[in-house]
């Protein structure tokens, strides 16, 4: 009985251990179908290879395994464009793209090391550049053009989870290129140039030019002929376009041609003159703005402030505040700022004997300042009423051996003829430009 008992235990005991067998001998195969022996064996061979390389430098590293290249990301940027509007601030208009106060002021430190900001101007483009940065949406560059050539640029830098801001000025890629036109005048030389497509800057310099010499209204004739030819610059980056001098003009009248060449004399001016040598505009423009009417004469009258008579030593010209005041000849500016109850005052130096001076301005063109070199035409300042004034106008004067003259009745002074090696030169040039005016005209 004893005997049996052990028998059966012995394989109840057997039968346990074949159960168990097979239950862990499928446990381990369902383990190993689920390790990937591929990315093992590439694992161990990059470890193996890791090794190799720092205790034998010669090895050749790419025979032992590929490293896969990973291509640079592409960022893709988006381009915001700001306005300056009437009283924005910088801040105030990159706050709701950066909205860290401690970030903008980091900006504006940046900026102010290059730039016074105080100088943005209304109508001026800041432009804003964003990209996806972990996900996030961040102004990673800003451009500031300072001019029609340059540009302040600002960049965000992170490092250390720090971040910076650094600037820099880039010049920008200008092409220049030369455009000559001609045209008959069936209407008005404005008109009709509009229709030949000639821009309205260079239109507005033309007449300029052209009023020392003509009346607009009664020597200009149907059949007239105006050629051209003047410099067009083209902002590559910015997709823009300004207009430079105009090199060559020949306005034909019925019995006359009034042609006009550009020329750097040796004082640094940049003039016209006509193929004598001789320059077309006179030292001194009586009316120094447009569309402006003669509100009070040079002469005694009763002042409208201080009521008493009193001699006025120049002219008034009505005009809405903001009219742009032309300077009257090329010169040096002598004085450019407050002067009593003149207001904001500019007066400029044109030669050993005249001068003319423009009072109750509202502001000075930017970079109007004492000592800066003008030329006729130029705008100086815009029409105000600072000072002693009774309503917008322009006080202007003109100052000969330093006592004031009437500027309606004053004879204007030819102006500078060029002689000796000088017009030699100019010679040579306008040779040049008129044989860059043919090339241009019928290319």
């Amino acid at each position: 009985m004893l005997l049996n008992f052990n028998k059966l235990l012995k394989i109840f005991s057997f039968l346990i251990f074949i159960f168990f067998s097979f239950f862990f001998l499928y446990l381990g195969y369902q383990d190993l179908k689920d390790i990937n022996f591929v990315s093992l064996i590439k694992t161990n061979e990059k470890k193996l290879n890791y090794f190799n390389y720092f205790e034998d430098k010669n090895i050749d590293t790419s025979q032992s395994f590929v490293v896969q290249e990973i291509e640079p990301s592409i960022i893709i940027e988006e381009e915001i464009v700001l306005t300056v509007k009437q009283n924005d601030t910088f801040s105030d208009l990159i706050k709701p793209y950066i909205r860290s106060n401690q970030n903008r002021q980091k900006i504006i430190n940046a900026i102010n090391k290059e730039f016074n900001l105080k100088k943005l101007h209304v109508g001026q483009k800041i432009f804003l550049y964003s990209s996806d940065v972990n996900n996030r949406n961040e102004i990673l560059r800003i451009a500031i053009p300072l001019n029609f050539k340059t540009e302040l640029v600002i960049k965000k830098n992170i490092h250390n989870n720090t971040i910076t801001y650094s600037t820099n000025i880039t010049n920008l890629t200008i092409a220049t290129n030369l455009v000559a036109k001609q045209y008959f005048i069936s209407n008005s030389l404005f008109q009709d140039g509009r229709k030949a497509n000639v821009p309205l800057a260079i239109l507005s310099e033309i007449i300029k030019l052209y009023s020392f010499d003509i009346d607009f209204q009664r020597d200009i004739q149907k059949g007239n002929k105006l050629e051209i030819m003047y410099k067009v610059y083209y902002n590559e980056h910015r997709r823009t376009t300004s207009y430079g001098e105009i090199e060559y003009t020949n306005l034909t009248l019925k019995n006359n041609n009034i042609e006009y060449f550009l020329f750097k004399t040796l004082e640094g001016f940049s003039d016209y003159f006509d193929r004598e040598g001789k320059n077309v505009k006179k030292t001194l423009m009586k009316t120094p703005l447009d569309g402006a009417k003669i509100s009070s004469n040079y002469g005694m009258r009763k002042h409208p402030i201080l009521g008493y008579n009193k001699l006025h030593h120049g002219v008034d010209f009505a005009a809405a505040k903001g009219t742009p005041v032309y300077a009257a000849g090329n010169g040096i500016i002598e004085y450019a700022g407050l002067n009593g109850g003149y207001g904001k005052y500019i007066r400029i130096r044109h030669n050993s004997s005249y001068k003319t001076s423009y009072a109750h301005l509202t502001n000075f063109k930017k970079e109007i300042s004492k000592g800066v070199r003008v030329n006729q035409g130029q705008i100086i300042g815009f029409v105000g009423s600072t000072g002693r004034s009774t309503g917008p106008h322009l006080h202007y004067e003109v100052i000969y051996k330093d006592k004031p003259i009437n500027p309606m009745t004053m004879k204007l002074p030819s102006g500078k003829i060029l002689k000796e090696n000088e017009l030699k030169d100019f010679k040579e040039l306008s040779k040049t430009i008129y044989s860059n005016f043919l090339f241009y005209l019928f290319e």
